[in-house]
């Protein structure tokens, strides 16, 4: 399952690539992390920032989603040209960055994370523990937090590890997305099969619709595998009525 959802964002993938292994221990600062910023346009809605570190980056919009970047907006709209800083403060660390602007979100530069030991720490403690520095960036660019780790958790859908919580954040798998999955049609016990389903665009009313159809008990891999062939509930409805009965 986890193959299915990665190979459908590379959005993500390029987010996981963030905690790729190096070749040499990674140091408590990395300082080998760049921004680009570019202003709303064409196809784009918003201005967005893009991080990028090493061969990985990961694009944020500027669309008010983020709070936390709030700080870096701020500084990026301004439409004076010249020297620009900005930090983008996070749970998970300190993204301090400095650069220059040609014109409003239109400029690049270069940046320092200073991941925070406190929030490593509370990772340890819940199995979560990422093995490298890179890890840690990549959960600030994508808002991974204690709290969501803790609220997966009380659903019954603990992470297992720093890429599951990566993962979850990056897709907006929270709590009320598993409590609105939750159905007499699904079966939902494995994170990955949470992610899986909003990769896939599965929501509540879908596994609803599949309820009132008569399925019982499906499986995630069941479930993602009809939204991928595009199965309809009302598809799924009129397949049992032409049947003349209900699946159990």
């Amino acid at each position: 399952m986890k193959a299915l959802y990665l190979a459908g964002g590379a959005a993500l993938l390029s987010i996981l690539a963030c905690s790729a292994p190096t070749a040499a221990a990674d140091p408590l600062v990395l300082t080998d992390v760049s921004w680009v910023a570019e202003p709303a346009g064409g196809k784009k809605s918003a201005p967005r920032i893009r991080i990028q570190h090493k061969r990985s980056s990961s694009d944020r919009t500027f669309d008010g989603t983020r709070p936390y970047f709030a700080e870096a907006e701020a500084a990026l709209g301004r439409a004076t040209a010249g020297p620009v800083s900005f930090q983008v403060a996070h749970d998970a660390g300190t993204l301090s960055c400095t650069g220059t602007l040609t014109g409003a979100f239109d400029g690049r530069g270069e940046c320092r994370f200073t991941s925070d030991p406190a929030f490593e720490k509370a990772l340890n403690e819940r199995g979560l523990a990422p093995d490298r520095r890179s890890t840690l960036l990549a959960m600030l660019l994508v808002d991974a937090s204690i709290a969501l780790a803790d609220g997966l958790a009380r659903e019954g859908v603990r992470p297992k590890d720093a890429d599951d919580l990566i993962a979850a954040a990056a897709l907006e798998v929270r709590p009320e997305y598993i409590r609105d999955l939750r159905s007499e049609a699904l079966v939902l016990t494995d994170v990955e099969d949470a992610i899986a389903c909003k990769a896939l665009g599965v929501d509540g009313a879908y596994v609803r619709g599949l309820a009132a159809a008569g399925y019982r008990k499906l499986s995630a891999d069941e479930v993602v595998s009809m939204k991928a062939m595009g199965v309809s509930a009302e598809y799924a409805q009129a397949m049992n009525r032409a049947a003349g009965g209900k699946r159990k």
